[in-house]
């Protein structure tokens, strides 16, 4: 794939080297050349010096024939607007940004752009893992807003209905269950045993009454 990545921060950096380490064909874009000391000495991708809004520049990271772009300066909006300009102009789909700032979320869902927060998604990372263990992600979607839990059914929930762990707000719903090695799709009548890892899919809000059923018992 032909993919652009637009500044070379940090972020820009990693993930323009992955990218070329998986054999894709990468070009970097940033307007302060020094930024391209951040790429690793092996990177063998095009580097070019310049502003992204500007369209000159663009043509000359090879958008026309682009099959990614991602925008991931430390600028919100000048992630958004380059990344509305190219997909308006040239059609291209296959988009990624950057947000910044979280505050500034509300312009990417206007322009209805794919976009990674790493500030919000790091955050609620950190505020899971500050939970108990009986729950941890392993899959989380868009931002976080999303995501696949595994569950390990304690003993005070053994002999009980999968139902029984289902918010009544109907944000947290059953994805699969694992019992003695083998998986399988389990159902509101589902009933759980010790022992069992159950997958939920929920919302940070959905999940909370599990949280709850989940702490242990005080004595």
């Amino acid at each position: 794939m032909n993919i652009i990545v637009i500044g070379c921060g940090r972020v820009g950096a990693e993930l323009a080297y992955r990218l070329f380490k998986q054999g894709h064909r990468v070009t970097v874009l940033d307007y302060n050349e020094a930024a391209f000391h951040n790429l690793p000495h092996d990177f063998r991708g095009r580097t070019i010096v310049g502003e992204a809004l500007n369209q000159n520049v663009l043509l000359r990271a090879g958008v026309e024939h682009a099959d990614g772009l991602a925008a991931v300066t430390n600028s919100d909006t000048v992630n958004a607007v380059v990344a509305h300009a190219v997909r308006t102009a040239y059609g291209l789909q296959n988009i990624v940004v950057r947000n910044f700032d979280p505050l500034w979320r509300p312009l990417f869902e206007v322009y209805n752009l794919q976009v990674i927060s790493s500030t919000s998604w790091g955050a609620q990372r950190m505020e899971e893992m500050l939970y108990h263990a009986e729950l941890r992600t392993v899959f989380s979607a868009g931002n976080g807003e999303v995501e696949i839990y595994e569950v390990n059914i304690p003993a005070s929930l053994h002999g009980q209905p999968a139902s029984s762990l289902q918010a009544s707000t109907g944000e947290c719903r059953l994805v699969g269950l694992t019992r003695a090695g083998k998986a399988m799709l389990p159902d509101a009548d589902t009933i759980l045993e010790t022992g069992d890892v159950l997958l939920v899919s929920a919302t940070l809000q959905g999940i909370q009454p599990l949280r709850e059923q989940l702490k242990p018992q005080e004595v």
